[in-house]
C-alpha cells in the first residue's frame, strides 16, 4: 500500500519542523524535514528522514553529524524556503541570511544552527538505513538549547502550518479515578 502526500490518511499525521542543518561535499546547507523525531531520553537521541538524493543526506553520510532545530511559530517562512530548494543548487544558508534569517556555529558540530528555533540539537550520527523511499538518520545530542519564548511551529502533513492549540484532557476527579480503577482491576491479567 502506499500513502500519498495529502491525501486523507496523511493528513492525520501532525509533526514538528525540522530544520536539519549540515555542513559537507555541498557546503553549509539547511532543509525542512517533516519527520523530525525525539527518540530516547537517555541517551538523549533524534531520528530525521530524508531522501537520499538531497544534498543534506550526503553531507550527513560524509560528516557524520548534523543538527536538528525546530522551528518556532515566527518560522514559518524560513521552514517554506528550506524545504523547496535543493542544496545541490542552491547556497540555501546565504539566502536565507540575505532574508535576515540568523545562524550560529554549532559548539560541538561543523553545522550551523538557527537563531530563534524553540529547540537546536547539535547530533553525532550513530546510524542511517533506508527505510522505505527515505533514509533515517539517527543522532545522539551531544548539545541541546531550548528557547521557549515562542511555541513550535506544527505541521500537518498536506495542510500547513500551525500553532499549538488549547489543551485538551478528559474527565478527572475522585468518582472517575474510582471508576478507572475499579475497570482495571476488574481486567487485571493473573
Amino acid at each position: 500500500m502506499e500513502m500519498k502526500y495529502g491525501e486523507a490518511e496523511s493528513r492525520q499525521f501532525v509533526t514538528n519542523l525540522g530544520l536539519v542543518t549540515s555542513s559537507g561535499k555541498w557546503g553549509h546547507d539547511i532543509m525542512t524535514a517533516e519527520w523530525t523525531h525525539h527518540i530516547s531520553y537517555s541517551p538523549a537521541m533524534v531520528a530525521v528522514n530524508v531522501h537520499d538524493y538531497d544534498a543534506t543526506a550526503d553531507n550527513i553520510i560524509e560528516s557524520g553529524e548534523f543538527g536538528v532545530s525546530l522551528a518556532s511559530e515566527s518560522q514559518t517562512e524560513l521552514v517554506d524556503i528550506a524545504g523547496h530548494s535543493s542544496g545541490k543548487k542552491t547556497d540555501k544558508v546565504a539566502a536565507l541570511e540575505e532574508l535576515g534569517f540568523r545562524f550560529y556555529k554549532a559548539a560541538r558540530i561543523g553545522a550551523y544552527m538557527v537563531e530563534g528555533a524553540v529547540l537546536n540539537l547539535e547530533c553525532r550520527l550513530v546510524k542511517y538505513e533506508k527505510v522505505g523511499d527515505h533514509v533515517m538518520f539517527i543522532g545522539e545530542v551531544l548539545e541541546a538549547r531550548a528557547d521557549e519564548s515562542e511555541g513550535p511551529a506544527v505541521f500537518r502533513s498536506g495542510t500547513g502550518i500551525y500553532k499549538v492549540g488549547d489543551k485538551i484532557g478528559h474527565d478527572k476527579g475522585p468518582e472517575r479515578e474510582k471508576k478507572v480503577g475499579d475497570a482495571l482491576s476488574r481486567h487485571a491479567k493473573p
